[in-house]
């Protein structure tokens, strides 16, 4: 199948080098920001972990999320799926630059190997399906603001934040399975939070 040439740079952006060259700075980042976590999570302790590990979190999250379809401009389906292509690319430069250094410099602590019954790729399978979903789900929130006038991205995470905090203190209060105040519970929530920020800003937006 030929690809599509754009009449116009201007939105949905997806040019397959350009996708590919983003999900490589997409994943360094990733690597960069794990290896930071694995560092505070090593060296720090009490609240000072806690404050640190969430700032990083946090900053992952919102990478992870909006700089793919911000980059793609995304508009229409091209660019949203654009968006998750970048996102799982980022993926694959992550697990490189996890086998090949992170894992050798033995960042990670017991409690990491534990979680994964003494193995240390157990995590990859679950970055690939959240780091291309929470790409796929930024760009499509994008492109539905983009439908009623303007693409903002802080809008869409403060948007997401809320649905989050609200999603994860319903989860602790109804009892969900291991839902408790703790940051994973949060960064599980945001799924939940960017889901319902596409349906939010896709509501009264114009259908092409």
């Amino acid at each position: 199948m030929t690809s599509v040439a754009h009449s116009s740079t201007t939105a949905d952006y997806t040019e397959v080098p350009f996708v590919v060259r983003s999900g490589v700075i997409l994943g360094v980042i990733q690597s960069v920001l794990v290896l930071a976590f694995s560092l505070g999570s090593r060296f720090l302790a009490g609240t000072p972990e806690l404050v640190v590990r969430s700032i990083i979190v946090l900053i992952g999250i919102a990478a992870t999320t909006l700089l793919p379809g911000t980059w793609t401009r995304a508009r229409r389906i091209e660019g949203i799926a654009g968006a998750a292509g970048i996102g799982l690319m980022a993926a694959g430069v992550f697990l490189l630059i996890d086998s090949l250094i992170l894992q050798r410099f033995g960042t990670y602590t017991n409690r990491w190997l534990a979680i994964g019954g003494g193995s240390n790729w157990w995590y990859h399978p679950v970055w690939w399906m959240v780091g291309t979903y929470l790409s796929w789900m930024g760009a499509w929130a994008l492109a539905n603001q983009a439908d009623r006038g303007g693409a903002n991205p802080i809008m869409v995470l403060v948007i997401a934040l809320v649905f989050t905090a609200i999603a994860g203190a319903l989860g602790v209060v109804l009892h969900v399975p291991y839902a408790a105040w703790t940051l994973g519970n949060f960064a599980v929530a945001f799924l939940v939070g960017i889901a319902l920020t596409v349906l939010v800003t896709g509501l009264g937006g114009k259908r092409a």
